[in-house]
């Protein structure tokens, strides 16, 4: 007999793990040169700006500390833009103000400093009409309580006036709670954009909004001339001075129309059960680009997405071969060019560029990170199980994979319920460092597309309405069952984890069902009351409305399913791991919930992790999390990791 399963030996360690963690994102292809921002977990977590010149050569733009990431809505946006000159035009993480720097240069601010630092956060950056500004959304952050926002469309100088004086930012608009991504037409005559209010979500629905531009910069009275209650539009772009492509789901799936502005008129380009789009997590996304030649390239799937030419005359797809089984909402495209960023289940995220003439395709290779061994990467199964009901529930099973080990089909291995955060998120088929970090010594991993999930139209992401904390729970622990059922895991050593929404319905798996050993839970949702009424940002809070009930008729309700108000219906082990700067998911939902737990002899750890949100970026804390939560698996399945630190 070969050694336990989790034990087995395998050259993907935790730090392997880490600086293969994020993915290049906010790529712009233009004839000379391919720009893009890339994470470096070694240097503290930071968004590099890197570009590729006409000779080939990679280099880092920008040197640490810059760190090219924009904290609208927590989450982020699109943080940078290449103005008309060639002027590179940034967000700043550290103190969210934006930052001009020419080539050779070293960066100057443009806007000033607010009175409370990054207070003021500006995204989704685009050049004005005339070159002189960048129009983008600032979101102004005005007093303690984190719902007291404000946001507008506002023009910021490239002069760098407005460093020093605030009034020379000009507010352009201020129509609705919750901005996103400025458009400029081609003739530059109209600005477009996207905007929405509570209690909706992006994904719920938005607005397309459009005004006049003036002479003098300034904007007109602005129209709706698509979505609207119901709608959820997630991208919109100029295809000429007249017409928008939208994103949009008016019949249930997020698929392209083309929108004359004068009239509102809005027309299917391609009528499919599939996706063109995703949750607009991050503003600025861009899942569509309009091409010179009159179509557009456009990434769309049911579970997946990849790139296809539509022809908008036709309605007709011509998909693009290529080995990458997904494609991110980063695409950009210059000419007969395009670029995109794209994985595979062995394949990490990079880079890869289109020629869409020919079809051909060329990857560039990350500049940091090194190559995971493809021996040690799992094979993943894309599988649909049966839940409560008999409803589909779609997963994806990554078995145990080593050279020098098999799993023993008499004795079944340990697996991982994946739950992914959002909840609307989904899990690309992708190779992840860390599924490959368990999966190669031992452990199965399952990851779960549960009810709520995008990518399979808007009646199976709301199956979770008012039904969060039991319908993910339901499908996860079908997931589970029908792995166990099978043959594939084994019933007793089955574990549970998540982080964000995914710690949510990891702790709630503990209280609701017997079917978990344990759970790995990284900066969770514990107290739905406490993240309703003021413990998270402007961003979510009323997103519980749709999720959970409206508030506080269902009061009742959000008391039922907090995980923090039934310490007595844990019995099994936990592992909480939480970031002290995420204003997110705040570690004071975790000190409440470990407060309620004290004395009740559950087995449990809380690490905290310095400088980190929500969301881990830096490797120091990447390899702890890593280590830690293989470390407590084996103290709870009762296998002896090599080369692993303790979890107590």
């Amino acid at each position: 007999m070969g050694p336990e399963y989790g034990a087995w030996r395998s050259p993907i360690d935790a730090r392997l793990a880490a600086v293969n963690d994020g993915r290049p994102e906010w790529p712009h292809l233009t004839p000379e040169a391919l720009w893009w921002c890339e994470p470096r977990p070694q240097e503290g977590g930071r968004i590099a700006l890197m570009r590729r010149g006409p000779d080939g050569v990679v280099e880092t733009v920008l040197p640490p500390p810059w760190n090219l990431r924009t904290r609208l809505h927590e989450y982020g946006g699109r943080p940078w833009v290449l103005s008309p000159d060639g002027t590179v035009v940034f967000a700043h993480h550290a103190d969210q103000r934006m930052y001009a720097v020419a080539e050779g240069g070293a960066p100057s601010p443009l806007t000033p400093e607010p009175d409370r630092p990054g207070a003021w956060r500006y995204a989704d950056p685009v050049p004005a009409p005339d070159g002189s500004e960048v129009w983008c959304v600032r979101e102004e952050l005005l007093g303690d309580d984190p719902t007291d926002v404000v946001r507008s469309l506002v023009a910021v100088p490239l002069d760098g006036r407005a460093a020093a004086d605030p009034d020379a930012v000009r507010t352009l608009v201020r129509d609705r709670h919750f901005l996103a991504s400025p458009q400029v037409s081609p003739d530059g005559a109209r600005l477009a954009w996207t905007g929405w209010e509570h209690p909706d979500m992006p994904w719920d629905a938005t607005e397309v909004r459009v005004a006049d531009i003036g002479a003098d910069g300034s904007l007109g009275p602005a129209r709706t001339v698509a979505g609207g209650p119901g709608v959820s539009v997630v991208q919109c772009a100029w295809l000429d001075a007249a017409t928008l492509l939208v994103i949009g789901d008016p019949e249930g799936w997020w698929n392209p129309l083309r929108v004359d502005v004068a009239s509102g008129r809005a027309e299917p380009l391609c009528r499919r059960e599939e996706e063109f789009g995703g949750p607009l997590w991050k503003t600025g996304a861009r899942w569509s680009v309009p091409l010179d030649d009159g179509r557009i390239l456009a990434l769309h799937g049911f579970g997946r997405l990849a790139p296809s030419v539509l022809d908008p005359a036709t309605g007709e797809l011509q998909g693009l071969e290529t080995p990458y089984e997904e494609w991110a909402a980063h695409l950009s495209a210059s000419g007969r060019r395009a670029v995109g960023v794209a994985g595979g289940p062995h394949l990490p995220w990079q880079l890869v560029e289109l020629d869409l003439d020919s079809g051909a395709w060329a990857a560039l290779p990350r500049s940091t990170g090194a190559r995971l061994p493809t021996e040690y990467l799992a094979e993943p199964q894309r599988r649909t199980f049966r839940g409560p009901g008999g409803r589909q529930v779609h997963a994806v099973v990554h078995p145990p994979r080593h050279p020098e080990h098999r799993v023993d089909p008499d004795r079944p291995p340990p697996y991982l319920v994946f739950v992914h955060g959002g909840p609307t998120s989904r899990y690309p088929p992708v190779v992840d460092p860390e599924i490959a970090y368990f999966t190669s010594r031992g452990l199965g991993v399952v990851e779960v597309d549960y009810g709520g999930t995008t990518g399979y139209g808007r009646a199976y992401r709301e199956r979770l309405r008012e039904s969060w904390g039991v319908v993910d729970v339901e499908d996860s622990v079908a997931v589970a069952v029908g792995l166990v059922e099978e043959g594939s895991a084994d019933p007793d050593r089955l574990a549970i984890r998540g982080g964000s929404a995914g710690g949510f319905t990891s702790a709630c798996a503990l209280v609701a069902t017997d079917v978990f050993a344990c759970a790995a839970i990284r900066y969770p949702i514990l107290d739905l009351a406490g993240w309703r009424t003021g413990e998270t940002h402007d961003f979510e809070p009323r997103y519980l409305e749709s999720l959970v009930g409206p508030w506080p008729a269902e009061r009742a309700r959000y008391d039922e399913r907090s995980p923090v108000n039934h310490p007595e219906r844990i019995s099994r082990p936990f592992l909480l791991m939480q970031g002290l700067d995420d204003l997110i998911c705040p570690p004071v939902q975790c000190e409440r919930f470990l407060e309620r737990m004290a004395g009740r002899g559950v087995p449990h750890a809380y690490l905290t992790f310095e400088g980190e949100s929500h969301g881990f970026r830096k490797e120091e804390t990447l390899v702890a999390a890593l280590e830690a939560e293989l470390s407590f698996y084996g103290q709870v399945f009762g296998f002896d990791p090599p080369g692993c630190r303790g979890w107590s």
